[in-house]
Formats: structure tokens, sequence, C-alpha cells
């Protein structure tokens, strides 16, 4: 069995008072696509933060690459940080900036890389999601699909160990989602990356899904392979793959 790039151990989230995830243990493992499942309110979110440190743990262990990031200086997990990429469910661009030097923003700012190489691993990237076309265009002028694509090229910038999907899928149409998923499965080939994705798209699970997370009310309702998660009589789980409903 290989070991989990990313490792969780009895983690409790709370906001104030209220505890969102109970004592939970879930574990990534390298070179795969792990979805993370679970209705409104279920704590996939919290967990993704958690494990960003964008939220402090309550309590219990979070470890990426081995290293136990919840008590790390921030200096050492900033380098941690650098090996992971995000792409946010809104694309989270920057509107007043072109393509190109929205893709600019983390070799510049974690990188000593002359302006001529940034350039050159800017073309690269918006290539690998082709889009090399849209290099001068800003948001404004991009699709759904065209916007995604371009945080998809920004959050492969640094060529992360790590890229950490919130909802890539959503407010796209079948055919643009299922073009998404292809560039992901390429992406992550090509990149060697282990990939995260939080989503609630039943035929994107079915494209691209490796490994499922289902949280139910703060806990691991069920951890395995897609083809065990499909084969489970766990009411819930057997639901969705079903009906596509939580």
């Amino acid at each position: 069995m290989k070991e989990p790039i990313i490792s969780v151990k009895n983690l409790v989230a709370k906001y104030g008072d209220e505890t969102i995830l109970n004592d939970i243990s879930v574990d990534i493992f390298p070179q795969e696509i792990t979805v993370i499942l679970g209705g409104s309110g279920c704590g996939k979110t919290t967990l993704i933060k958690n494990i960003l440190k964008l939220y402090q743990p309550f309590s219990g262990s979070v470890k990426i690459f081995n290293k136990e990031v919840t008590s790390i200086e921030e200096q050492e997990f900033d380098k941690i940080l650098s090996k992971i990429g995000m792409l946010f469910q809104n694309g989270a661009l920057l509107n007043s900036l072109s393509v190109f030097d929205n893709v600019a923003i983390p070799l510049e700012q974690h990188t000593d890389l002359s302006k001529n190489v940034i350039e050159k691993m800017i073309k690269v990237k918006l290539d690998l999601v082709n889009l090399s076309h849209a290099i001068k265009m800003v948001p404004a002028e991009l699709s759904g699909g065209m916007k995604k694509r371009v945080a998809l090229a920004r959050a492969i910038a640094l060529d992360p160990d790590i890229l950490i999907c919130d909802e890539p899928s959503a407010g796209l149409d079948p055919l643009t989602s299922a073009s998404l998923d292809e560039l992901i499965l390429k992406l992550k080939d090509l990149l060697n990356m282990s990939i995260v994705i939080v989503t609630h798209e039943l035929a994107s699970i079915h494209r691209i899904a490796d490994r499922i997370i289902f949280l139910d009310n703060g806990k691991v309702l069920f951890s395995g392979t897609l083809n065990e998660a499909k084969h489970t009589e766990i009411p819930e789980i057997k639901t969705f793959f079903e009906v596509g409903k939580f």
C-alpha cells in the first residue's frame, strides 16, 4: 500500500461552539483523483480549509508530504503550500488583469525567475489548457469554461504535486464539463499530480474519480475506491449513485 500524500487523523473542526467535523480520518493517495462528496453543510469545504490551514483545526492531525502542518512554522508551511495548486469554484480571476497577468501571479509571488522565463512558463501552461490564443484577453471576454481553464493554468503554474479543485464543473454545461474533466485527467498524468476534487456532478465523478470520500453530518460515511462506492449497501451513497442526488 502506498503512503498517503495527505493524511488527516482524528480531525475536529469547529466554528465557535459548533462542531463541523467530528473526529474524522481520511487519506489522500499520490497520483490519484480523490473526490469529496456529501450534502450541503456536511463539512467538505471545511475539510479543505483545515488541510490548507485557512482554519486551524480544533484538534487532530493533518500531515502533508508526511509533515505535521497543524504545528509547523509558517515559513516551512509556505514551502508546502508552494507545492499545492488551488482551483476555486468561481475561478477567482482578477477582472482587471489579462489572462497572462492572472496566470503570472503565483510565478511572480513565489519565484525569483526572470520575466523572460515567467513569460515562457505562462505560454506553456496556457498551451496545456488550450488557451494560447487568449493570452491578452481579460476575464470579461471569456466564456465560463475558458475562465475555469485560465484558473486551472494559474493553479498549475508552479507545477504542484497536489491540485485541489472546489466544484470545478459548477455552472458549466455538460459538454464543457466533460471537456474540463478530460483536461484534468490529462494534466494529472502529464504532471504526476495528486488531485482532490469537491463536486456533486455524478457524470464527472464517473469520469475522473479513483477514490471517494463521502462526508455526512461531520463524519466520514465512506472512504474507498469508486468501484467500492458504486457497489456499497450504505443507503445514502447507494441513493446518490442511483439518483445523482443527496
